[in-house]
C-alpha cells in the first residue's frame, strides 16, 4: 500500500506547469534554532505555543548591529525561508479543509516563494553573540532567516 508522502498531491490540487523563473536574490541574515524536525513541526504558531517550546534566532555576525533597540517583551515579525517546501502548487487541498482552494488563500509553506511569517515575542537577547530567544516558532531547526521587523499594532491592523 502506498503511503502518502508529505508533498504528494491530494485530490483537487493543481501544480504549476511551467518552470519557475527566479527574479531576485535574498540574503539570509541568520537561521532559526528550534526543537522541530520536518516530521514534527507545528503547522502554525498557535500549535507551537501550545507545545510550549521556545526557540532562538541566530543572527550572522555582519547583521548583529541591526538588533539594536530590540528588547525582551518586544513583538517581532519574522520572515523565514521554508526551504523544504515544494514550490509548484497553485491549488491545494489541506487536511483541515473539506474543499481545495488557491495557494494564495492559505498560509501553507507550499507556494512559489516559500516564505514563512510569524509574530513572536522576544524573551531575551544577547547582542554580542547575535542570539534572540523567542517564545515559539513554526519552523524546522536550521530554517534560514530572511528578515526581522518590529510588530507595530497600530500600523499592522486591518482597516474596518
Amino acid at each position: 500500500m502506498h503511503q502518502m508522502s508529505r508533498f504528494d498531491s491530494r485530490p483537487g490540487e493543481m501544480r504549476l506547469e511551467t518552470e519557475l523563473r527566479f527574479d531576485a536574490q535574498v540574503t539570509f541574515i541568520g537561521h532559526i534554532e528550534s526543537p522541530w524536525t520536518l516530521q514534527d513541526c507545528p503547522k502554525n504558531l498557535r500549535q507551537a505555543r501550545e507545545r510550549g517550546a521556545s526557540a532562538q534566532l541566530q543572527i550572522a555576525a555582519p547583521f548583529r548591529p541591526a538588533l539594536e533597540g530590540i528588547a525582551p517583551g518586544d513583538a517581532l515579525v519574522l520572515l523565514y525561508w521554508m526551504s523544504h517546501a515544494p514550490r509548484d502548487l497553485l491549488r491545494q487541498t489541506p487536511r483541515h479543509r473539506a474543499e481545495g482552494t488557491g495557494t494564495f488563500n492559505l498560509r501553507s509553506p507550499v507556494r512559489p516563494n516559500p516564505i514563512g511569517m510569524g509574530v513572536v515575542k522576544v524573551l531575551g537577547i544577547d547582542m554580542a553573540h547575535g542570539r534572540v530567544h523567542i517564545d515559539a516558532i513554526d519552523a524546522v531547526d536550521g530554517t534560514p532567516l530572511i528578515d526581522i521587523k518590529p510588530h507595530m499594532p497600530l500600523a499592522d491592523t486591518v482597516p474596518a
